[in-house]
């Protein structure tokens, strides 16, 4: 019987990828841990392992298709023995129903199943074809036409007291899921309210949330056709913004900022790179940045202060037993954080060339989930390109996240006179509802005292 091969979810998160390129061809043989495709993610571009042997005998996606959802068919595996033609032909001719099957997102088949199990639930049978006369945004969800939603977005709709109608969906063919119903609750993807018969037509647009951003057409109206070029988001670009938003509309931010003297860090740094060792071609084993020290630096301050060593959730605090350090790397097109993790137990040494290593995978999208996804706080550092200070955003489920200036000679008064000192500039960025006001300093003078005596680190 013929293997179907589905588009596989590369991470717990991922709801649609890009497939890039095949690396069979139709009519190729297959052993298990061959790699057929490459899928690309807004993060990364992963490989697809074969895990059956056979013939490939047809690509149902072909290379290049954007935004391919989880679990559709897009390919099929004939087996050993197997016509192959046969098999093809199978899957040109499956019936739409099947390859739409194959394509359901999961969270649309777990609520499908649950109306199975509740069928007190279940919709209302479908009404009958509407006429041709009727317009064409009164057969889709919106006010005027049938509302199409899972029984489980009703279900939580009627219980946090919202009318289904207004509710923006996402799921195929503008389906209302869960997820649409569980933005909803904070204020996001609700339509404007319908107005009653005879109202003024402004008592609907009063609903209308106020903070409703510009469409594309209005924005494009203030510039003169030909000043500007149009240049697509990517799905990098697309989840930067959605992650970026929901940080800021969702995590109350606290900032507070301090300055640390680097020369004891500097000359200690110095005597560690010049003690490296080196190989045959004079290679030093490691070069150790001002970047690891701060690493370094703020995952020894997390454990010395636990309790900022945390992720909010709206049922519990979830404490961490280790420093797990994102470091944000700008890749083209925009940024990814890959994870260093257990950051408090490793050498100086071992967590520069473990971000050397992500540095290089990172800037080809070769980084795999595990090593950009979770995390327990981030640092930000824009001090090589002369930034003096900034605040930086808050990566959920972070609770904090720590922006770095430049190190830069400043005049500064020791033993009540005037002195020269190179000091660098660092706001910290909290969740207020994770970590109050008094513990983020605590948190920051622990990281000042490491990086002001930096032989701390070494013991």
């Amino acid at each position: 019987m013929p293997t179907n091969i589905l588009m596989p979810a590369l991470s717990p998160t991922m709801e649609k990828g890009n497939l890039a390129k095949w690396l069979k061809k139709e009519g190729d043989k297959v052993a298990p841990g061959d790699i057929i495709a490459e899928i690309e993610t807004d993060k990364a571009t992963m490989e697809v392992e074969a895990v059956d042997e056979g013939t490939l005998a047809k690509i149902v996606v072909p290379a290049g298709t954007s935004d391919v959802p989880v679990n559709q068919l897009i390919a099929v595996l004939a087996g050993e023995g197997e016509d192959v033609s046969a098999a093809a032909s199978a899957a040109a001719s499956a019936p739409p129903a099947a390859k739409q099957e194959a394509a359901k997102p999961a969270e649309q088949k777990a609520s499908e199943k649950a109306s199975e199990k509740a069928p007190e639930q279940k919709a209302a049978p479908a009404a009958a074809p509407a006429p041709q006369a009727v317009p064409a945004a009164a057969k889709a969800n919106g006010q005027g036409g049938r509302v199409f939603s899972s029984p489980l977005a009703r279900r939580l709709a009627k219980e946090a007291g919202i009318e289904i109608g207004r509710v923006e969906g996402s799921g195929p063919h503008g389906r209302i899921i869960a997820r649409d119903v569980e933005q909803a609750k904070d204020g996001k993807g609700l339509k404007a309210a319908a107005a009653a018969p005879g109202a003024a037509p402004q008592a609907a647009a009063a609903s209308a949330p106020a903070s409703a951003p510009p469409s594309d057409d209005k924005i494009r109206a203030l510039f003169p056709e030909g000043s500007y070029e149009t240049i697509p988001h990517d799905g990098m670009r697309k989840t930067i913004a959605r992650r970026l938003t929901e940080a800021k509309s969702q995590v109350p931010h606290f900032y507070l900022t301090l300055d640390c003297e680097l020369d004891a860090l500097l000359a200690l740094r110095e005597q560690i790179n010049g003690a490296a060792p080196k190989d045959k071609d004079g290679k030093p084993a490691y070069k150790v940045s001002v970047n690891d020290f701060i690493i370094k630096a703020l995952a020894i301050a997390l454990i010395r202060v636990p309790d900022a060593n945390v992720s909010w959730t709206e049922g519990a605090m979830l404490k961490h037993k280790h420093a797990d350090v994102g470091v944000a790397v700008s890749i083209p097109g925009g940024l990814i954080t890959p994870i260093v993790r257990q950051a408090e137990t490793k050498t100086l040494s071992t967590i520069s060339n473990e971000m050397k290593d992500y540095a290089a995978r990172a800037k080809n999208r070769k980084l795999k989930p595990d090593e950009y996804q979770g995390g327990t706080t981030a640092v930000s550092n824009l001090g090589m390109f002369g930034v003096k200070d900034f605040a930086a955003v808050i990566n959920p489920p972070h609770a904090t996240i720590l922006a770095v200036g430049a190190g830069e000679k400043r005049v500064v008064v020791k033993n009540n006179a005037p002195a020269v000192a190179t000091v660098m500039s660092v706001t910290l960025s909290t969740d207020h509802r994770a970590v109050d006001g008094a513990l983020a300093a605590e948190l920051a003078q622990a990281f000042k005292g490491l990086i002001e005596h930096p032989m701390g680190m070494l013991v």
